[in-house]
């Protein structure tokens, strides 16, 4: 090929490439519809509440009014899969709102005001800062809160315009405001629903008539391209013992593959025990026995060793049991009953006598065991019977964290002063430098009472 003509070939592609780029942008553009058409609320209806929406110069205004419950501003039309926009504002500390997305109504409920409920994703002027996490309305509570990705706490300007993208396809939802990355879910409890707009209820008289503002509202229900996270985003997923693939390329890998007990042994065994734990339908069960600690069927371990990790676990207890997740297990200390670690406590608080115990509640449900009591409430525990996300942060610089289904409980360094006058203190006082060794084994405690997990993952952090 002549240089000039190679030259001409190399034009022609590029002039392509543009083309073809900019016929996309140009599709994709085309596929926005507007929910909101600037002038009025065709196509949107009052539900749930008694607060009062109106239109002007181009913007929906939702009015606070007090003792009545979550009004939403909602369309008229279900919808799957799409990527929503719209602009957001709030001008008081007081107006907590929120967009529903694949939202679901009971018109019945509430004498027949009606009930919203399901995927709501917040807008939080308060100092929480949780504007973009996802929560469950009038159903499960929170998926997201932004206690698993603080970085996107600043992303919310109170008293500004706020941008937010919220894109549902499929069972993943992601959120971003203002361009940053939020929120990370997986989930296939709705499959479609109707898009609102919240104004939240109030309770203060003085309160009543302030306002959120809402507008350019639009969605695409075609041709959707995802906008990928890139990002270190925490994805909160409840699939059974799967991984997304953005998750895999961030480094997450299952620890609990769902099938069998492959990567586990023994406490202090190189096999696996014979009898008491079991795998059944994706779930690892240790079954109940006498009550007593790691003397029925024993504790098991994995068979690698962590340094730094980020893991996370579901878990579900029956009433008053008592078991434990622990870390940094070395299996050195030539103990009797169960395997000595750093553990983050399960329990049932309401039924087992050890929640009595220790020092100032150290002993509760999430809790540094022995150690440093879990900062929760109520709303964020999942009692007997029911599901819970445990996870357990250790970093590089030994900073280490506790979450409970969400919310940061525990934070402390391993072999800092502080820490060092806790176990001074406490039940592992005998053993020298407890806590402090720089790899372990993940420990899973046979406490004599039935507990159940599920979705056990890990990612190295370097």
């Amino acid at each position: 090929m002549k240089p000039q003509n190679f030259v001409y070939f190399i034009f022609s592609l590029l002039t392509l490439s543009f083309s073809c780029q900019s016929q996309t942008k140009e599709k994709q553009e085309d596929a926005w519809i507007n929910l909101f058409n600037g002038e009025n609320l065709d196509g949107w209806k009052v539900v749930g509440g008694a607060a009062e929406f109106e239109v002007k110069e181009g913007e929906i205004i939702g009015y606070a009014k007090a003792n009545t419950p979550n009004t939403f501003l909602v369309t008229e039309q279900d919808y799957t899969d799409f990527i929503l926009e719209l602009e957001l504002k709030i001008e008081n500390l007081s107006s907590n709102s929120g967009v529903m997305a694949r939202g679901q109504i009971d018109p019945n409920a509430r004498d027949g005001q009606g009930l919203v409920y399901g995927y709501q994703i917040e807008a939080d002027p308060t100092p929480r800062a949780w504007s973009g996490g996802l929560y469950d309305e009038a159903r499960r509570g929170w998926l997201y809160p932004l206690d698993l990705n603080p970085a996107a706490k600043s992303a919310f300007k109170m008293g500004e315009w706020n941008h937010y993208r919220i894109e549902a396809i499929g069972n993943e939802i992601k959120t971003w405001i203002n361009g940053q990355e939020v929120t990370y879910v997986v989930d296939d409890m709705d499959s479609k629903g109707l898009i609102g707009l919240q104004v939240h209820s109030i309770y203060n008289a003085e309160d009543e008539g302030n306002k959120t503002y809402f507008r350019n509202v639009r969605i695409q229900t075609e041709n959707l391209v995802p906008q990928p996270f890139t990002g270190d985003v925490f994805v909160v997923n409840t699939t059974l013992n799967q991984l997304t693939d953005f998750e895999k390329s961030q480094g997450w890998r299952l620890l609990f593959n769902g099938v069998n007990t492959d990567g586990w042994k023994a406490a202090y065994k190189e096999e696996f025990p014979s009898e008491g734990w079991k795998v059944k339908d994706g779930i690892l069960t240790i079954q109940a026995s006498d009550g007593s600690e790691s003397m029925s069927y024993g504790d098991i371990v994995t068979e690698e060793k962590f340094r730094a990790f980020d893991l996370a676990f579901d878990f579900k207890f029956s009433e008053g049991a008592n078991s434990g997740v622990k870390y940094f297990v070395t299996l050195s200390e030539g103990n009797t009953g169960s395997a000595i670690g750093l553990e983050y406590q399960i329990l049932d608080d309401n039924q087992h006598p050890d929640a009595k115990m220790g020092r100032e509640g150290n002993r509760t449900l999430s809790s540094l065991y022995d150690l440093i009591k879990a900062n929760k409430t109520p709303r964020f525990v999942k009692g007997p019977g029911e599901w819970n996300k445990g996870r357990v942060v250790v970093y590089p610089d030994n900073r280490v964290e506790h979450y409970l289904n969400g919310v940061k409980v525990v934070e402390f360094v391993r072999g800092s002063d502080e820490y060092r006058a806790l176990v001074a203190e406490s039940k592992y006082k005998i053993w020298e430098k407890f806590g402090e060794a720089p790899e372990g084994h993940i420990l899973l405690q046979d406490h004599g009472d039935e507990v159940q997990f599920k979705n056990i993952k890990i990612k190295t952090l370097q």
